[in-house]
């Protein structure tokens, strides 16, 4: 949970450090504190990164576990799991899709909470299909990094080690 709503952040350390933007300052003044959320799953995000969300609804549909009881109300009437990298390597049709999912599968991409962020996105990127915007997001999302712009927002080095928030103020 802590990784998941970005507990471990300092925000006074990081509206302090982007207030000082002429460009940020009336951003992080309308919302002090502003997180970057990280990923409840961190290889679901990965897939869903690399293929979209219309195309990640329909790798549910067709490859998602149906749940024995759906879950009604605060889940929105949930009746399948994502599937499982395994299974989509092994199913899925779609080349980079099956690279990712293979690679997730069997460790040689780790997004757990003690992975390496340069090894994992060195992991990503020599993957078939993988952009650089989808593996630096990635590695925002998932691997929890505060200094990255998958956006190649213009004029936001100068916010290092606080990229990552500052592209949340931006696109907000």
């Amino acid at each position: 949970m802590r990784r998941l709503f970005d507990l471990d952040a300092d925000p006074y350390a990081v509206d302090e450090a982007l207030g000082a933007d002429p460009r940020l300052a009336p951003l992080v003044a309308a919302r002090p504190g502003l997180r970057s959320p990280g990923a409840a799953d961190p290889e679901e995000f990965a897939v869903r990164a690399l293929v979209g969300t219309a195309a990640a609804g329909a790798l549910v549909e067709r490859f998602g576990e149906v749940l024995d009881v759906p879950c009604g109300g605060l889940c929105g009437g949930l009746t399948r799991l994502f599937p499982e990298p395994g299974v989509l390597a092994e199913e899925s049709r779609d080349p980079a899709l099956r690279e990712l999912a293979g690679a997730l599968a069997d460790g040689a991409v780790l997004l757990d909470a003690g992975a390496d962020r340069d090894e994992a996105e060195e992991a990503l990127l020599r993957l078939r299909g993988t952009a650089p915007a989808t593996a630096a997001l990635i590695r925002m999302r998932a691997l929890g990094d505060p200094d990255v712009d998958p956006y190649g927002t213009p004029g936001t080095d100068h916010l290092r080690p606080w990229r990552s928030y500052a592209v949340r103020h931006l696109r907000r």
